[in-house]
């Protein structure tokens, strides 16, 4: 009896190799594992487009903090306008708008206005005077770049000053987390 059997299936595998190409539902569960996969894999590929167009504004926020700091240390005073800076930076780029605020002898806030506010989120980086060394009397800038924790519109806040004079530079207000610059 097990060698009928055994007989039965070698000749229905036989058959089969004959008969090639793919069912109807073979092909279906293909179609339905690959259609799986891309929706798994499609709002990580649109994520990694918001964050190409969010380092553009990290990198010019970054970038308008150290060349505070510069200016500070040649002129004895902040900048008020990017032009000032000398960084070729443009106010308005595609995703963003750029500017300046603050009291330009102690302390300046670098602005980054998302354009797309629902996908977008904005930077700001903050530059202020402070006192560093052993004996804490050394002048020096001390600078922070933030990021909103999720897109945002209106006016980014982002940056809280301590008291001029100390070590503690500036900080990441509410709503935003602190970058390393």
């Amino acid at each position: 009896m097990k060698s009928e059997f055994q007989a039965k299936f070698l000749q229905h595998l036989a058959q089969k190799k004959q008969d090639e190409g793919f069912t109807l539902i073979e092909l279906l569960v293909v179609i339905i594992i690959i259609g799986i996969l891309a929706a798994i894999a499609l709002p990580s590929f649109l994520n990694q487009a918001n964050k190409a167009k969010e380092s553009e504004s990290k990198q010019y926020v970054g970038s308008m903090n150290r060349t505070q700091q510069a200016y500070f240390l040649e002129k004895n005073t902040f900048a008020s306008d990017i032009s000032l800076l000398g960084l070729g930076i443009k106010t308005d780029s595609t995703n963003y708008t750029y500017t300046i605020t603050g009291n330009t002898t102690t302390a300046v806030v670098n602005l980054s206005y998302p354009k797309n506010a629902a996908t977008l989120r904005a930077h700001t980086g903050g530059v202020q005077i402070g006192l560093t060394g052993a004996t804490g009397n050394e002048a020096t800038t001390l600078a922070q770049l933030c990021q909103s924790t999720r897109p945002t519109a209106g006016t980014p806040g982002g940056v809280a000053f301590s008291a001029s004079n100390t070590s503690v530079g500036p900080t990441c207000g509410a709503n935003f987390e602190t970058l390393n610059n």
